[in-house]
Formats: C-alpha cells, sequence, structure tokens
C-alpha cells in the first residue's frame, strides 16, 4: 500500500470561548475565543506542526476561524470555510441551560425536550452526519495523500465519531470525549476510513469542569456542547 493511498483528516474542536454570561451561543456570531482559547489553538498549530498538512478548512463561526488560523499560518496555507462544518442548530441559542436553571425553568421549553433521540431541540443527529461526512470527505479529496484540518464544534464532531464508530446517535452530553481543542483523527485508506484516533494537545489548558465527565460545576457548565 503506497502512501498515496492514505489520508489523514483531523475534525479540531475550537479552543474556549469569551462567554461570560455563560449563554448557548450555538450558531450565533460575535462569539469570540477567549485569551486561553488562543493560547489552545496555538498548542494545536504547535501539535501539528510537524504534520503533513496540506488543507485547513474551518466552520464559519469566529471560533472556529480563529483556531484554525494559527494552523493554516504555520503551514503557509490559505484558510478555507465549510458550511457544513458549522455547529449544531439549537432553539435554546442566546439562552442559558442548564438543569434547575435557565431556560429549563420556563414550562414552555419543556416541549422542546419531548425526544432526545432526534432531538426534539434542534437539528436531527442524523442530518448532523450526512452534512459533516460530506465535509470530511471534501477534505480528504482535497488533502489526497496527505493530511486535512477541518475546525469544527463538539456535537456536529461527536455524532459523525459515533456513526463510524457504529454506536446510538443519541446520548448523554457529558460524556462526549471532545473537549476544547482536541482532535479527532480519520485515517483513509482510498475512500475508507480504517481507523479513528482520539489526542488532546491542549489538555492541561482546559478547565477540568469541562473535561468529559466531569460533574457540573454550578455557574460553570451551562453552555456544553459547543
Amino acid at each position: 500500500m503506497s502512501t498515496r493511498d492514505i489520508t489523514v483528516v483531523h475534525l479540531v474542536r475550537h479552543g474556549e470561548v469569551h462567554n461570560p454570561d455563560g449563554v448557548l451561543y450555538g450558531r450565533r456570531s460575535g462569539y469570540h475565543l477567549s485569551e486561553l482559547g488562543r493560547q489552545m489553538a496555538d498548542r494545536v498549530a504547535e501539535h501539528l506542526a510537524a504534520r503533513d498538512i496540506t488543507h485547513v478548512v474551518a466552520s464559519p463561526l469566529e471560533r472556529a476561524q480563529e483556531t484554525a488560523q494559527p494552523i493554516a499560518k504555520s503551514h503557509g496555507l490559505s484558510l478555507e470555510t465549510d458550511e457544513r462544518l458549522i455547529e449544531a442548530a439549537n432553539v435554546f441559542e442566546g439562552k442559558t441551560f442548564g438543569v434547575g436553571d435557565g431556560a429549563l425553568r420556563q414550562p414552555a421549553n419543556w416541549r422542546h425536550l419531548t425526544n432526545p433521540f432526534r432531538p426534539s431541540w434542534g437539528e436531527p443527529y442524523v442530518e448532523q452526519v450526512v452534512r459533516m461526512s460530506a465535509a470530511l470527505e471534501a477534505a480528504r479529496d482535497a488533502a489526497r495523500g496527505h493530511e486535512a484540518v477541518c475546525v469544527s464544534h463538539q456535537l456536529p464532531i461527536w455524532v459523525v465519531r459515533s456513526f463510524v464508530e457504529r454506536r446510538r446517535l443519541w446520548h448523554d452530553p457529558r460524556r462526549r470525549q471532545c473537549t476544547l481543542a482536541s482532535l479527532t483523527s480519520f485515517t483513509y485508506e482510498g475512500n475508507r476510513i480504517v481507523s479513528v484516533g482520539y489526542s488532546e494537545p491542549a489538555r492541561d489548558l482546559v478547565p477540568p469542569h469541562l473535561l468529559a465527565g466531569a460533574k457540573p460545576v454550578k455557574g460553570k457548565s451551562k453552555a456544553f456542547g459547543a
């Protein structure tokens, strides 16, 4: 098997966002990386500096673009944008969201929580898989025989990984293995995914309450899944 048959596409989750009000910002514009988030982006760029990256693309949202910029710059590449990498749509955008507080205290919002399998509060998981799979394949084709980076968001990354690894799509958001500035790497042999890897080059910079499986901390975990 020649190296031309092997392509790696890294799905990168963006770094920490400046969000002092703890809202679920979703697809809203105007949310940028915090200073810590910029450090995370630089760390990912350093981690990937020696890799054979020939294509860098990001979600159109500011936090994804800002995470991707140091990676593209370190490889002398232009940053491209793919709308398919965008965050999942969510009816609770712009609101605080948590157990016992925020939007869940309003009975009018409970109707959005009737079906966790679809889910009823936002973009269907299946639709996320379709668009994310297409974005992965486009990046693979653009970087044939090399490596590509796609910067996206936690939920779409986790859902497409779950699909590839043949897990159910509905899940507990606290259990997603997709922390800030993490890499979920898909290795293709030709057009077929043969392995999925996961790494956290900026783990030491991630606040403990945002790591996978961490217990909720009041006032600090309202905006999960970004």
